[in-house]
């Protein structure tokens, strides 16, 4: 069976070693992600996914930033391998910060009362669906990233260099860049642990 949507997700792959050469230019990258993030679903057509997308030295930034709150709680001894992880993630041309706005969150709430305690959750699903766009698009057009999470370790200093509005909750970063290497191949588990089929 061929499924172009099969193909470009079997091209999305987590992509450790990065490098600054990017095949399209900044605008074109910034462009591409932008209009992932629209396309993808959200729960009331909510649009509660939020993103900064930041390219060279303000990237590099929020690795520093991110190493920096590290080393106030990875033990000293230890902390050679998150160095390297660091220096990894900086070594791209870009981050992409995502974010979920709680205020739309909160407006939904109060909008649909029968639904105020799902919403959080239906805010987890969109982030992910905009995570996953992003990162397809972005394998599509030949651009490396991983998707991390160092929340909240430094939501706060990230908010502060890059004026993040205070509804805005940060959700996972992804660096993105060259390839630099071929990826891991990856693995499955077995269907039977994670497939259920009835009615045929």
């Amino acid at each position: 069976m061929t499924n172009k949507t099969i193909e470009l997700l079997a091209q999305r792959r987590t992509q450790y070693a990065l490098g600054k050469s990017l095949p399209h230019s900044q605008d074109k990258v910034e462009a591409l992600i932008k209009q992932a993030i629209r396309l993808s679903p959200s729960s009331f057509n909510s649009q509660s996914s939020r993103a900064v997308i930041l390219f060279g030295a303000e990237s590099d930034k929020v690795w520093s930033l991110i190493e920096a709150e590290l080393r106030k709680i990875v033990p000293a001894d230890a902390f050679a391998s998150t160095e390297a992880k660091m220096k990894g993630f900086a070594a791209g041309a870009g981050t992409v910060l995502f974010y979920e706005d709680q205020d739309t969150v909160r407006d939904l709430q109060e909008r649909f009362p029968l639904y105020a305690d799902a919403f959080p959750g239906f805010s987890s699903n969109s982030a992910g669906m905009a995570q996953l766009a992003v990162w397809t698009a972005l394998a599509e057009e030949g651009i490396g990233a991983s998707l991390q999470h160092y929340s909240p370790i430094a939501d706060e200093a990230l908010a502060q260099a890059f004026g993040i509005p205070s509804s805005w909750k940060l959700i996972a970063q992804m660096p993105f860049g060259s390839n630099e290497a071929a990826p891991d191949e990856k693995t499955f588990i077995e269907d039977e642990k994670r497939f259920v089929t009835l009615g045929r």
